[in-house]
């Protein structure tokens, strides 16, 4: 049984300190045909944008591909006790905002006392923007921060700049990419998987869920990503009553004053070949 244990405060500081360091260090990885960035490098990977041609609202579909080397990891959302979450950042003053940006289902990774989550393979996150006026061209100018990382964490920073035509456009590997990266990310629930019920201990030391499971599944894997930095691991006294997975999660140490009222946090369960993602809310 594995600890629940938040990312350090070392932690945190030793990733601003190494964001510092890449913004110094940043590469620019230029414009290039149609909708798809060069490939920006480092020793550990590659990346790049892509970026379909704004819709009629103003809705633009694109994604971050992400090419460790072998042996390299990155990082999901919440990395986990170390490691840096992959960031994109608009330059501002385009009339451009980052709407959301979407993660496909990690893996956990365990070195020694320390657990994280990410991924040791290409993985492409699914963005959306949104224009301030659909009707004037658009430049995109993009910076990506990602975590690659062997026995040591490098921090990785390119800039990216897409012209995207205003005209409504199809381009087939675009879409083909975007497509595959839909299929890999967690469904949203379903009436056969979803969270029943789930609250914190008064003394929030404890989180506990009800979960409804696909049918016929093994004891799930679950994720919860608290506050900044802060995810859970651990079950305990798992149980099954009434068709309901019925579960603890430790919290471990929550930040000092941390008031979970009018908060939410997010929750991935894996169940055999399904994953679903969704959010908990604390009233």
């Amino acid at each position: 049984m594995f600890n629940s244990t938040p990312f350090s405060l070392a932690c945190r500081r030793r990733a601003a300190g190494l964001a510092a360091l890449a913004a110094s260090l940043s590469l620019l990885a230029g414009t290039a045909d149609a909708a798809m960035s060069r490939w920006a490098e480092n020793e550990g990977g590659r990346m790049r944008i892509i970026a379909l041609a704004p819709e009629a609202d103003g809705t633009v579909q694109g994604a971050l591909q992400i090419e460790p080397k072998d042996g390299w990891i990155t990082y999901w959302k919440e990395p986990g006790e170390a490691g840096i979450p992959p960031q994109i950042t608009l330059s501002p003053g385009h009339g451009i905002t980052l709407k959301d940006i979407s993660f496909p289902v990690p893996k956990p990774f365990e070195t020694g006392n320390i657990r994280d989550l990410g991924y040791d393979h290409p993985v492409t996150l699914p963005f959306t923007l949104t224009l301030a006026d659909p009707s004037q061209p658009l430049k995109l100018n993009a910076s990506a921060f990602i975590g690659l990382c062997r026995n040591i964490c490098i921090p990785f920073q390119a800039e990216f700049e897409l012209e995207l035509s205003t005209a409504r456009g199809l381009p087939l590997e675009e879409n083909l990419i975007l497509d595959k990266a839909a299929r890999s990310l967690p469904e949203r629930p379903t009436p056969d998987f979803a969270i029943a019920r789930h609250g914190l201990s008064d003394d929030l030391k404890t989180l506990t869920l009800a979960v409804k499971l696909p049918q016929a599944s093994e004891a799930p894997k679950i994720y919860v990503a608290g506050p900044d930095g802060h995810v859970l691991f651990d079950q305990e006294n798992a149980r099954r009553t009434g068709g309901l997975y019925e579960v603890e999660m430790p919290v471990g140490k929550l930040p000092k004053g941390y008031d979970p009222k009018g908060k939410s946090w997010d929750i991935l369960v894996v169940a055999g070949s399904r994953a679903m993602e969704t959010s908990l809310a604390f009233d």
